[in-house]
């Protein structure tokens, strides 16, 4: 079942489950994602493809679906011969696709959200900088860069955006700036090691710029891991007073130049309840948390 409840009313309500990361169910599922586009070549190719993924993950007991969206632009697309109008159709598809495995999933005994990725600058450049930022560009250049795809996101009717895997405040600020009237809530989520942003700002400074930002309904970091996690929720809901939202990946590591993980997971179901105890009220997994991980983090939340 989909729901009219706005996700930021069910916040206060209590602890809301994201789903996982769409590459890793996507491989399992036996698909290339070699591609630049990364998932978001599915959209085009295989688009029934994204939506087992999503439904994969509400049946695994997620409350939210994540579209297919984070390494979808213009500039990426247009990179491969895509123009602007069926990139802007693929970009509304993303939501679509959510939308459809929220309404069409078996098992819903609760409310159902679509939240629309919205990754860095540097996800479309392919090359690993989203886990680097400082790209050369100023606020204004980031603003006019992202503005365009979160007007096609926006008029999509997703329930929230997720401004995810951010590397630093310049990033940040832009975002914040181009969702201003857009009429959509957003959630702002940095990508983080060592108690600060990947490109080294303090993570009080980067949370702070969303602490008075309306849009905003909640703060906090992804794909980072989940011991890095475990002190940022605390930062977030300090610095905030927000809702804080979290989503690490494994634990293991991704190495941009060979394209590979490496390392041993140390995600496990059992942080969760210190992650909701310090104020996290989203709590999900990125990159190689898979549906099973999900199920657990649902089991652990609602004590069943």
């Amino acid at each position: 079942m989909s729901t009219t409840e706005s996700l930021a009313a069910a916040l206060a309500d209590g602890p809301v489950v994201l789903d996982g990361g769409m590459s890793n169910q996507l491989a399992a599922a036996g698909h290339d994602l070699s591609d630049e586009l990364w998932s978001a070549r599915l959209l085009a190719d295989e688009p029934e493809a994204v939506t087992a993924a999503h439904r994969a993950y509400f049946e695994a007991g997620a409350d939210v679906a994540i579209t297919a969206s984070y390494q979808a632009t213009f500039d990426g697309f247009a990179r491969r011969g895509v123009g602007r109008e069926r990139a802007a159709e693929l970009l509304a598809l993303s939501v679509e696709r959510a939308r459809t495995a929220a309404e069409g999933a078996p098992g819903a005994r609760r409310p159902r959200w679509v939240a629309a990725s919205v990754g860095p600058y540097g996800a479309m450049l392919a090359d690993g900088s989203e886990y680097r930022g400082r790209y050369g560009l100023s606020v204004a250049e980031l603003e006019r860069f992202h503005r365009p795809r979160l007007e096609v996101l926006a008029s999509a009717a997703p329930d929230v955006l997720a401004l995810e895997t951010i590397p630093d405040t310049d990033e940040a600020e832009a975002l914040l700036r181009a969702v201003r009237g857009l009429g959509v809530p957003a959630w702002l989520s940095y990508s983080a090691a060592g108690g600060r942003t990947r490109a080294g700002q303090p993570l009080e400074d980067a949370f702070a710029l969303a602490a008075r930002a309306d849009e905003v309904i909640a703060v906090g970091v992804n794909c980072c891991t989940p011991q890095d996690a475990d002190h940022a929720v605390a930062v977030a809901a300090r610095v905030t007073g927000k809702p804080v939202v979290v989503y690490p990946n494994s634990g293991e590591r991704w190495d941009a130049r060979a394209r590979a993980w490496t390392g041993e997971p140390t995600f496990s179901a059992s942080r969760v309840t210190g992650w909701r105890d310090a104020g996290a009220r989203l709590i999900g997994g990125c990159c190689r948390v898979g549906p099973d991980a999900i199920t657990s983090i649902a089991r652990t939340l609602r004590g069943s």
